[in-house]
């Protein structure tokens, strides 16, 4: 019997347990063991088994793309720049390792001597890549939709208090701020022109500070033009300051 298959079957109520865990069930559990498999462990004898670098290779980008689809479906009317900030702030060591502590994955790696002693299970390098593997491996063992389900429910904390808790704020949450902090009055939107026909407007929305004309933007829907025009005026706000 190969050592990788000792491993599995040593393994096989601990990777059960974690399953349950996860809310995902493994047709190919090696899948789940590769996953929590660190490449130091190969220095001691374990021949036939695979380390989780190239799970977490894989894994970046689908853990990117989950993210970037949901955030572009849920805040419509946010522009790139701040969906980026809040993407980079999602897929993050500090929040990966979190989510990595969340479900207890620590507990689960196959770790050498030599991490082990250097307290790996609480690395967060190693628990935020442990992560990323694991949802490679759900991945490759469910497809796309399986491995979607599986990280929008384990970061639904972080999802839910991402604008709530003050992390990213979009372009017409901060000028509000910034306008009641320093001026003591709020922005005012009023809409200029709708062109395009009724399947495809276009709509044209002013912002105004105190009667002035601080933006104009254009989109889609009345709010991402208002994220536009809110973006001009912190723009120019910033250039009258400097």
């Amino acid at each position: 019997m190969q050592p990788r298959h000792i491993l599995l079957t040593t393994k096989r109520a601990a990777l059960d347990n974690l399953q349950v865990k996860l809310g995902y069930s493994f047709v190919c559990l090696d899948l789940l063991l590769e996953a929590l498999t660190h490449s130091s462990s190969l220095n001691e004898g374990m021949e036939g088994c695979s380390h989780n670098e190239r799970l977490e290779f894989l894994g970046d980008s689908v853990l990117d793309l989950v993210i970037s689809e949901y955030l572009m479906e849920t805040f419509q009317e946010i522009d790139e720049g701040v969906l980026s900030k809040m993407k980079a702030h999602l897929v993050s060591q500090d929040t990966l390792a979190a989510l990595s502590s969340k479900l207890n994955l620590g507990a689960y790696l196959v770790l050498g001597r030599g991490e082990e002693l250097h307290n790996g299970r609480q690395n967060p390098s190693i628990l935020a890549n442990t992560f990323e593997a694991v949802v490679a491996a759900v991945y490759l063992d469910g497809g796309f939709s399986s491995a979607r389900q599986f990280v929008l429910n384990v970061s639904q904390d972080q999802l839910n208090g991402l604008i709530a808790n003050g992390n990213v704020a979009d372009n017409k949450s901060q000028l509000q701020e910034l306008c009641q902090r320093k001026f003591g009055f709020r922005p005012v939107y009023h809409l200029r022109h709708t062109s395009g026909p009724d399947h495809h407007q276009i709509f044209e929305v002013d912002v105004h500070l105190n009667n002035n004309r601080y933006g104009t933007g254009a989109g889609k829907t009345k709010k991402k033009a208002e994220q536009q025009a809110a973006k001009q005026a912190l723009l120019k706000i910033e250039k009258i300051k400097s």
